[in-house]
């Protein structure tokens, strides 16, 4: 999945497995900055179920780092950014 760079003024969110079927689509602009702790507010705002159905298991990624949810106070996602909600995966 390619990313583009975002327009002035957002930031690229990227949704993998169950989160690009929930949204139906694979990625998105969104409007920065925005902090990380109102990031899940505002995609259920955008996919009303998706907190519970995917976001409340699921990994959060900024520019390619991990980002530990329990521990994101102060932390805002900026202009330009990459996100990235990765749901778990199983294989076998």
């Amino acid at each position: 999945m390619a990313s583009t760079k975002p327009p002035a003024g957002q930031f690229n969110m990227l949704y993998f497995a169950a989160a690009s079927t929930y949204a139906k689509k694979q990625s998105e602009h969104l409007k920065a900055p925005l902090p990380v702790s109102e990031l899940f507010d505002t995609l259920e705002q955008l996919y009303p179920g998706i907190k519970e159905k995917v976001l409340s298991s699921c990994m959060l990624t900024v520019n390619l780092g991990y980002v530990d949810l329990d521990d994101a106070a102060g932390i805002k996602i900026k202009e330009g950014d990459e996100v990235a909600i990765i749901p778990p995966v199983s294989s076998g």
